[in-house]
């Protein structure tokens, strides 16, 4: 299987697997629908399948790249190099508050790096009240969790943190011949849409993140013993919950609730 296109040999470090599919391509383009005057930002912009045809239809993009190679052929591009503004970043670690400007929420999209992905979500989370919407090629199992409901083995943390931030909605699926070199896995495209109120509110976010993590991190057990540190028997009777439970049988809602009832982590 030849790792080479277009002149460019893909890093295993990063990740990278590059589009080339021209009838999937136009179909995340369609889907992202960018506009002149938009703030658009691409995550990884790679050997540019996105950027290009995105470019045509905008005056101006901002590409977080990581590999200086890829970065280098970008600026220097015969077409598109004057629309871009290339930041040389890791995107789990970039501050993404910097590219926003007054009145234009930021328009993220990207063929992202499936060993990075999860953790990618959790840090763009963060900014999630500064952008209008987010469109990602995702491995197809991250997408099936971001969307899970309660009650199946997909469900999980990154489905309650995603949701609290987000509405979650699959857009298409993608074979592993749409890519060079081809994945081992199926991938697929997700449209987040940051919610403009949050469908429950919750006290602290971070309490929030570390009952999921906690809960999740020992799914098989129920949340009397997952969550023993932080919660007791009354609490559990006090909120509707039966501690047999196990995490994936309870809802954003039920999470939110156990959240408001430990003591803050600035306090514990």
């Amino acid at each position: 299987m030849s790792k080479q296109h277009l002149g460019h040999t893909a890093r295993k470090r990063f990740g990278q697997n590059f589009l080339h599919d021209q009838y999937i391509i136009s179909q995340i383009v369609d889907a992202i629908a960018p506009m002149p005057g938009q703030n658009l930002v691409e995550i990884g912009p790679g050997l540019g399948a996105l950027t290009e045809p995105v470019c045509e239809q905008v005056d101006k993009l901002t590409v977080v790249e990581l590999d200086r190679d890829l970065a280098a052929r970008l600026r220097t591009h015969p077409f598109i190099a004057s629309k871009l503004n290339i930041v040389e970043s890791d995107a789990l670690k970039f501050d993404f508050s910097q590219l926003v400007e007054q009145d234009r929420p930021l328009r993220i999209f990207g063929n992202l790096p499936y060993n990075i992905s999860t953790p990618l979500m959790f840090h763009l989370f963060s900014f999630a009240d500064q952008v209008q919407d987010m469109h990602f090629m995702l491995q197809k199992e991250v997408v099936k969790r971001l969307a899970a409901g309660p009650g199946g083995k997909d469900y999980g943390r990154l489905s309650v943190m995603a949701q609290y931030h987000c509405q979650v909605i699959p857009v298409l699926e993608v074979p592993p011949g749409a890519f060079k070199p081809a994945p081992k896995v199926d991938s697929a495209v997700v449209r987040l849409i940051p919610h403009k109120q949050k469908p429950i509110e919750v006290q602290s976010l971070q309490n929030l993140n570390q009952v999921c993590a906690m809960a999740f991190n020992q799914r098989r057990k129920t949340i009397r013993n997952s969550l023993r540190n932080l919660i007791d028997d009354n609490t559990f009777e006090e909120l509707g919950l039966k501690p047999e439970l196990r995490a994936e049988n309870l809802s954003l809602a039920d999470f939110a609730a156990l959240s408001d009832r430990i003591k803050p982590l600035d306090q514990a």
